[in-house]
């Protein structure tokens, strides 16, 4: 399919300022849950207010700039939240603390993290579905590597998989409905997401009044954490406000933060989605005009990272650079030209249960992380969270699997048959001993195969003395191969 570069573009400008109003307009509200009464800015015109879930996208796109599309993963984006990003509260401090101390991400989103369910990724998706425009498959890959980094295997994760591919489709596709629908068809049905917002569609199709759709989506999920700031609800905030406006933007934005709760998020993303779907023409004038181009940080580390874009304007020319860049590395079948669009009449096809973020998500477990080496892969699951005291033991289940990812594609092209049997050699802290097997043989042309290959399971004792961080490496051998790939796994005292 092909989309006009130009068309494209502006979507992507409409994205950001989107963004910004309603990240501006939400937020002196963020935190009230009753329901509100706001009729637009209470702000000084001019100044867009600071806001998390706009400046995280710029370390994101950094991210891309400098890593690149083939390697960009939760563990790469781990680092990044190390070396840039300042905020310490709530998800974003507990997978930054986690990390701290050695726990790789997802594990790092997973570990004693009572705020995994809350609303710190599906706030950040733009930036993917923006690299990924039409490829809602792609968007959501990366969303969850980021997700992954500070909730795990928890609701977040699935919000901010089912806002990407939302956002990615809406680039193509021009009914809102279809979009929601798309962004549906990733998640498993059962998670509180997509019950979420399948009741939403419900209420609406059955004339529910948006007043008693909110409290409803309100109630279904008071359970969930301290029964606030959780994504479930926040999501579905943000989609009662798509579907009750119906495509008039303040009348959507409005609905949206009017239901309370964390205003800043939902505001920002129906005003982002809505940017996407119709472009800059759909901002009111008024709206566009009191917000400006600006873009005001407050989550990087002041002094550390120079070259952020400034303004919205500066942010699209480099989210559009990049795009064709994400969407050959992933094979995404749509073209940006300087021509006509040519897009069919269903551009988003329904993959089912052949979709790769669906499959993913379905796999998702907690205090589990998947080491990526060029000729195999090893996905680490511990049977519980990774503490351990003195003489203690703790289970883990290593699944070898061949690579699967397009880079290891070309290793199979260039290197033929690929390696059958793995050698597995511990390091491990003075006193810790491990049973379990020290070889495993993978099954033959598998490498193309999304399915685990080999589990073994294998038993961790403490020794007599326990530190606070304990570190452990495996080491993997391939046989009648150079490269040596390792493990780290880290207990905590």
């Amino acid at each position: 399919m092909k989309l006009n570069f130009n068309t494209y573009k502006d979507k992507v400008y409409a994205c950001w300022v989107g963004k910004n109003i309603g990240g501006t307009i939400g937020f002196p509200f963020e935190g009230k849950r009753q329901v509100l009464d706001v009729t637009g800015f209470t702000t000084k015109p001019g100044e867009p207010l600071p806001n998390d879930d706009l400046d995280l996208q710029l370390i994101w796109l950094h991210a891309m700039e400098t890593t690149g599309p083939y390697e960009l993963d939760c563990k790469k984006l781990g680092e990044y939240w190390m070396s840039f990003i300042s905020p310490f509260w709530n998800e974003y401090g507990i997978g930054k603390a986690n990390m701290k101390h050695g726990l790789l991400p997802p594990l790092s989103g997973d570990y004693e993290n009572s705020w995994k369910n809350s609303n710190g990724a599906w706030i950040r998706t733009e930036v993917w579905a923006s690299m990924a425009p039409g490829c809602p498959e792609i968007a959501a890959k990366y969303a969850i590597e980021d997700a992954v980094v500070d909730h795990g295997a928890g609701e977040g994760t699935f919000a901010a998989a089912f806002v990407a591919a939302m956002q990615a489709a809406a680039f193509v596709e021009t009914d809102i409905r279809r979009i929601i629908e798309i962004g549906l068809s990733k998640l498993p049905a059962d998670c509180r997401v997509a019950t979420t917002v399948a009741r939403i569609l419900e209420c609406y199709d059955k004339g529910v009044s948006w007043l008693d759709c909110r409290n409803t989506v309100q109630q279904m999920n008071a359970d969930i954490g301290n029964g606030w700031f959780e994504a479930p609800s926040n999501v579905g905030y943000a989609v009662i406000g798509l579907v009750y406006g119906e495509g008039d933007f303040k009348k959507t934005m409005l609905a949206a933060v009017n239901c309370g709760d964390d205003t800043d998020c939902t505001g920002a993303t129906v005003g982002a989605t809505l940017g996407i779907l119709y472009g800059s023409a759909a901002i009111p004038k008024d709206w566009q005009a009191y917000i400006g181009d600006r873009i005001i940080t407050m989550s990087h580390g002041e002094g550390i990272l120079y070259n952020t874009p400034k303004t919205c304007t500066e942010l699209t020319e480099r989210v559009v650079k990049m795009a064709p860049v994400v969407l050959q590395a992933n094979h995404g079948e749509v073209e940006l030209v300087a021509g006509e669009s040519e897009i069919p009449e269903h551009p988003v096809p329904d993959l089912g249960e052949s979709s790769l973020t669906l499959q993913r998500l379905k796999a998702l477990k907690p205090y589990q992380f998947e080491i990526d080496a060029d000729l195999f892969r090893v996905r680490v699951t511990y049977d519980r969270a990774p503490d351990i005291a003195t003489g203690e033991e703790l289970g883990v289940t290593l699944t070898f699997l061949h690579p699967v990812q397009d880079k290891a594609r070309r290793y199979i092209s260039a290197l033929g048959n690929m390696p059958r049997c793995l050698n597995l050699r511990w390091w491990l802290p003075e006193g810790f001993t491990v049973e379990g097997k020290q070889s495993v043989l993978l099954p033959h042309n598998t490498a193309h195969d999304r399915t685990p290959c080999r589990d073994i399971h294998c038993v961790i004792r403490a020794g007599e003395h326990v530190e606070a961080v304990n570190r452990l490496v495996l080491e993997v051998i391939a046989d009648g191969r150079p490269t040596a790939a390792y493990v780290p796994m880290t207990l905590l005292g």
